[in-house]
This record gives structure tokens, sequence and C-alpha cells, in this order.
């Protein structure tokens, strides 16, 4: 059995219920979820003329391969109405691998742990929520120190009622 993190976020329509939509697509075609975080709002991260984010980390169990589970993601994004136009751009959803078990992964399709892990307090700070003592395999510290350590200022806001 695997375990992997998983960072989802949108910020078009009902940003609460693609999420919704997202947790439970992975529920049924990749594994058990074993964790779920509160949802956060942030401000757009690289591209910031656009409406802010909602994010949320998901931990679940898969017997899937590291590149099978991104097929799984990659699909349920496109059923969902995700379009890779824009980089940086709006979307419906996007479903980021952030850590899988504790391989490194370098290749042209797949980075894991996800490259910018380490510089995005929005995808830090649910993260630590549900996997504050697990160590990062590049940087050899915490999800927590990590966060404790992190540049990036953009506000990230969890919010009370989800």
């Amino acid at each position: 059995m695997n375990t992997a993190y998983l960072l989802t976020g949108g910020n078009i329509g009902n940003r609460k219920q693609n999420l919704e939509h997202a947790a439970n697509a992975l529920s049924k075609e990749a594994g058990n979820i074993m964790a779920l975080s509160g949802i956060y709002e942030t401000a757009a991260w690289g591209k910031t003329d656009q409406p802010s984010f909602f994010n949320q980390c998901i931990g679940i169990e898969t017997m899937l391969s590291a590149m099978e589970l991104l097929h799984i993601i990659m699909a349920i994004e496109k059923r969902m109405g995700r379009l890779r136009d824009e980089k940086y751009g709006p979307r419906i959803i996007d479903i980021d691998i952030l850590l899988y078990n504790n391989d490194i992964i370098d290749e042209p399709s797949l980075q894991i742990p996800h490259p910018r892990l380490a510089d995005r307090r929005f995808a830090l700070a649910p993260l630590a929520e549900i996997a504050a003592r697990v160590m990062h395999p590049v940087f050899k510290k915490t999800i927590s120190e990590l966060l404790l350590e992190c540049r990036d200022m953009l506000p990230v806001k969890k919010l009370d009622n989800c």
C-alpha cells in the first residue's frame, strides 16, 4: 500500500463543491482517503489578476503507482472540465501530487515531491494540518518545519464553515 498526499484547488465556479467532487472521485478511483484538511482560501499565485483559490489537501492510501495515480488525476481533472491552456491561469480544478511515500521521482511528466512545495504556503498550510510530521524526502525536514521556514507571504486563510 502506498501513501500519497495531494493538493486540490480551483478558482472557477463553485469552488467548495468542485473540491468535494474531486475528493469523491479520488476516493472512488484512486484509493482510500485517510485524511482531509480543511479548505483554505488564497490569492492566486503566479498570475494574480484572477479570483482567489480554494485549496485542500487529501491523504490517500492507494495500490496505484505514482504514474498510475497521475493518469487517474488527469482523467478526473478532464472530466471536471479542466483546461490546460494558460500556465497559472484560472481553473475549475487542479490536483497535484505533493508527496508519494518517501519517493523521489524525476520524470518529464511527474516530479515528486512537488518541486515547488516548500515555496508555497497555500500547499504547506493544508498539508501541515494532516501531515505535520511527515518528512520531505529531499529537504529532510517535516512539513511543519517547512511551513515555519516558508518565505511565501501570500495570505492563506482557513475557512471556518468548511
